[in-house]
């Protein structure tokens, strides 16, 4: 065991365990999820410190010897190492100071044992003096959370990009497969499943611009802010070469910020990114739902697509498929749409010179980013992949329509059209049956009129054919 102290008084400690004092206070204060710190973002944060060591020993002020240390002992945590000396709860008090000195502390008692020194031997090395040179938690913590997002959305965007790629797939694969088009749940016209796959996939891709748009925002940090944001103990030279180091370690633009009080006071960039993350939820649970609907029944619905089958649906009713695939990604999104009004209320309850709320903004936000990812590859391998269609069933509703008369109005004028759609409705017979009937097209008229290519694309279809009548 060893004693470590801060001005709070004294405390022991296991010897074997990196962090120290003001670790072993938040473990007593601070039990609400039960969960510890999302592993990207402990990289980011090491990565953040790592720079902040390079940068200190540009200035001179930093010893050489004990600032490589740092740099090693950073990138062991980097690398995952020390995993399990981050045990701090993700939501807590004193946005995220301790958080910002579980990190120092383990750092500085990696690095005195690199250096060949017990823990502890803070007379030696610091966490605050030198780990924290130049820095606070208020330009530190906000400065993970911007890497942390970048980091994490990379695997997101790669998620979306496969969903948005099979989807293509799909949507050329089923071009030629027409089928009935629906607006307030009821019949319309004519349109290709290939035509609906290719706006699921228009859609999709629109929501990767909107989130790579918001992470622009992310690039530009307030280190050298320190407490807050007027740079109090920390050199011009650092403040001008710590984005460049912190560049240079994670390997993407940072940038310091125009107005570094400004941007430790304001934390609307996370709203901004978890608003893209939101809305993109928004467009998956449309298309989850239409997916859902076409694969009702299967023979008592829609049914015009085949979702697979992967787990039984009812513990009472034998033979039942539920589509399991489809439903998971809208409680997931539905996850994100809630956790984005935690992050919308964080961000807007800052007062003065800080937001203190950066604890719960950082824990929902990267919860968003991570179940979002892995609910979209989920949806493309357990069911994107094997869909579907029942060619048959698409034939069949779009037979069954009303909706295909809308094609014929140029043909047959809108008075015609609705006395053969009432007539339909009445008789329970198919349009094409009533106009071949009375003769007013041919079958061959009436299959150039109704084809997918006519049908399912500007102007008016089967003009071409009909000049000779002068419709």
């Amino acid at each position: 065991m060893r004693k470590e102290h801060d001005f709070l008084g004294e405390l022991e400690l296991q010897d074997d365990m990196y962090y120290g004092v003001q670790t072993l206070r938040a473990l007593e204060n601070f039990h609400i999820t039960g969960k510890h710190l999302d592993h990207d973002f402990i990289v980011s944060l090491a990565m953040v410190k790592k720079a902040c060591a390079m940068a200190n020993m540009k200035t001179g002020r930093l010893d050489a010897t004990i600032g490589k240390a740092i740099v090693e002992a950073a990138n062991d945590v980097i690398q995952g190492k020390l995993a399990d000396q981050f045990p701090v709860d993700p939501i807590q008090g004193g946005a995220g100071t301790s958080i910002n000195m579980n990190m120092n502390e383990v750092l500085t008692n990696r690095a005195l044992e690199i250096l060949g020194h017990p823990k502890g031997s803070y007379d030696i090395i610091s966490p605050n003096n030198h780990l924290n040179m130049a820095q606070s938690t208020n330009d530190a913590f906000p400065t993970a959370i911007k890497v942390c997002a970048i980091l994490k959305s990379v695997p997101l965007i790669a998620a979306l990009q496969r969903l948005v790629d099979e989807l293509e797939k799909k949507a050329e694969e089923y071009k030629e497969v027409l089928k009935m088009g629906r607006t307030h749940l009821q019949d319309a016209v004519p349109i290709t499943l290939g035509q609906e796959m290719g706006a699921y996939a228009s859609g999709i891709y629109r929501g990767i611009r909107r989130i790579n748009s918001a992470l622009e925002g992310a690039h530009i940090i307030n280190m050298g802010a320190t407490a807050v944001g007027t740079g109090l103990n920390a050199e011009p030279s650092y403040i001008e070469d710590v984005a460049y180091e912190l560049t240079q370690v994670v390997g993407v633009p940072f940038y310091t910020a125009d107005n570094l009080i400004d941007a430790t006071n304001n934390t609307d960039v996370f709203a901004d990114i978890s608003s893209g993350v939101k809305v993109t939820a928004l467009v998956l649970i449309k298309m989850a739902n239409d997916f859902r609907l076409m694969a009702s029944g299967p023979r008592c619905g829609i049914g015009e697509l085949k979702l697979p089958a992967r787990q039984p649906g009812s513990s009472i009713m034998p033979g039942k498929v539920n589509p399991v695939i489809a439903e998971v990604l809208n409680q997931v999104c539905y996850q994100c749409i809630g956790n984005d009004l935690t992050i919308t209320l964080g961000v807007e309850n800052g007062q003065f010179e800080l937001n203190v709320m950066e604890p719960v903004i950082a824990y929902n936000l990267f919860n968003n980013m991570c179940y979002l990812k892995n609910a979209v590859n989920t949806f493309v391998d357990k069911l994107l992949i094997d869909l579907e269609v029942d060619r048959d069933r698409c034939a069949y509703w779009l037979e069954q329509s009303v909706g295909i008369v809308t094609a014929l109005l140029p043909h047959v004028g809108y008075e015609n059209a609705s006395a053969l759609a009432k007539e339909a409705y009445q008789s329970g017979r198919a349009i094409r049956e009533i106009i071949l009937e009375k003769g007013l097209l041919t079958e061959e008229e009436m299959n150039h009129i109704l084809s997918p290519a006519e049908m399912t694309r500007p102007g008016i279809a089967g003009a071409d054919i009909l000049k000779h009548k002068g419709n």
